[in-house]
């Protein structure tokens, strides 16, 4: 949370116009820099988020391209940004103002500070609160947009499961990796697949001469996250690419890797750090339960009472499984007196993990509520259980879905840009659709 805070002060420059004009100084004409369907981008937006970045950078400047380059990357990435934002416009995917205060809360606790110290350290790097509360709208809406593509383009089956498991496609364990990404546009010629090599050789020539990977990756690479130095944090060995995988098998950490050719271009990754997986074991609790509602005809007091006599009999050493049984209005376990199988600690709820825990085996718990009504707990026994099996299951459809929506999401994004009419209006900008808009 505190690398995305990060970012979205990194970010928070790429407002709407009508914040950044209030950002800006007041100038008698405001140039626009890229034009994209219906809506623009002015040079006051892009100087403001290009001197976000260098205040960003501003210890380590020299990680930092020429300017021109770092303005052509910023503008990339508002491009993008703004062709996401617009998309989840047309489809429905909005935010609330409700919504955007929670998320804001929820980044300042993970930071260890209050609402009103976010806003102060915002100011303090000459932001705008405003622009700041439209970028974590805009990012979040991104999010959300990515989330229903995915979902709506994205299955995975249990024969695919299986024959990923089957044929040993699981490997345990994670790897912390950066990336550089020199991207080809579709359809590249002979030429332009030997131009992005020999940048991608030099890149790594650079690096091994002493370059620090972070700066490179800011100055040269092409992919969504070059901004951030390229890390793509930790991830499962099943989550990245297979030629990832080969490569960073072969490294340590620290170590860069030489230009791997992918579909799209030419990428280098370097091995930040390595660990492996162990197995995993957890705990199981075998309960029985009785339930009685509260509803409009029996008041919580009601109940209560109820449960309290259920209690005092159980005590008394009448079978809780009868007395579940005779007085449990919990449906799927009234019948069977009451009994909740083997599970994981969590698996019925805060108030069940709570009680549970504290009980030793046979004892019956003390009357506890919830939102539906007053509940006894015997705990029958413990033990623990080796899930590695379910845990290589669970990563395998983990897996696959993550390899599917990376792809898929990168597709509707070539889609999405290839359906813009882009124009850029920097010097020595492209002008034209489509792809300009880069990666």
């Amino acid at each position: 949370m505190k690398k995305l805070l990060a970012t979205l002060l990194l970010a928070s420059a790429l407002a709407a116009p009508g914040v950044q004009a209030q950002l800006m100084p007041t100038e008698p004409l405001d140039g626009i820099v890229a034009v994209l369907d219906e809506d623009v981008i002015l040079k006051s937006q892009l100087d403001r988020a290009v001197a976000a970045v260098e205040y960003q950078y501003r210890s380590n400047p020299q990680q930092l391209p020429p300017r021109d380059v770092l303005q052509r990357q910023v503008l990339d990435r508002l491009i993008l940004l703004k062709l996401q934002v617009g998309r989840a416009d047309q489809t429905g995917v909005k935010m609330s103002d409700a919504e955007v205060d929670q998320t804001i809360q929820q980044i300042a606790r993970q930071n260890n500070l209050d609402t009103a110290q976010l806003r102060q350290a915002v100011q303090q790097q000459g932001l705008s609160w405003e622009g700041f509360r439209n970028n974590v709208r805009e990012e979040t809406v991104v999010q959300r947009l990515r989330q229903r593509v995915v979902q709506s383009r994205v299955q995975v089956s249990d024969t695919e499961i299986e024959l990923l498991l089957k044929n040993g496609g699981i490997q345990r364990g994670q790897v912390h990796l950066g990336h550089i990404q020199i991207t080809l546009p579709d359809g590249a010629t002979a030429d332009q697949i030997h131009e992005a090599q020999a940048k991608a050789e030099d890149v790594v020539r650079q690096i091994n001469e002493g370059m620090d990977f972070t700066a490179a990756a800011i100055r040269y690479s092409d992919a969504q996250n070059a901004l951030e130095g390229g890390d793509l944090g930790w991830r499962g060995f099943d989550e990245i690419p297979p030629a990832f995988v080969e490569a960073s098998e072969s490294l340590q950490p620290g170590q860069t890797s030489a230009p791997i050719r992918g579909p799209n271009g030419f990428h280098i990754i370097r091995v930040v750090e390595k660990r492996e997986a162990a197995q995993q074991f957890v705990t199981e609790f075998h309960a029985r339960h009785i339930l009685v509602k509260a509803t409009e005809v029996v008041s919580a007091d009601e109940a209560r009472a109820k449960v309290d006599a259920l209690r005092a009999r159980a005590v008394a050493g009448e079978d809780f499984g009868k007395l579940a049984r005779e007085g449990s209005e919990d449906g799927p376990t009234a019948n069977i007196g009451g009994d909740m199988g083997w599970f994981q600690k969590n698996a019925y709820g805060t108030s069940v993990a709570q009680v549970i825990d504290t009980l030793a085996d046979n004892e019956i718990s003390q009357p506890f509520q919830t939102d539906i009504g007053w509940h006894l707990l015997q705990r029958l026994g413990t033990r623990t259980q080796d899930r590695t099996a379910d845990a290589e299951r669970d990563q395998a459809r983990q897996t696959l879905g993550a390899r599917k929506a990376d792809e898929e999401y990168e597709n509707f994004l070539r889609q999405v840009r290839s359906e813009a009419y882009i124009e850029i209006r920097l010097p020595g900008g492209d002008r034209g659709t489509g792809s300009s808009a880069g990666g």
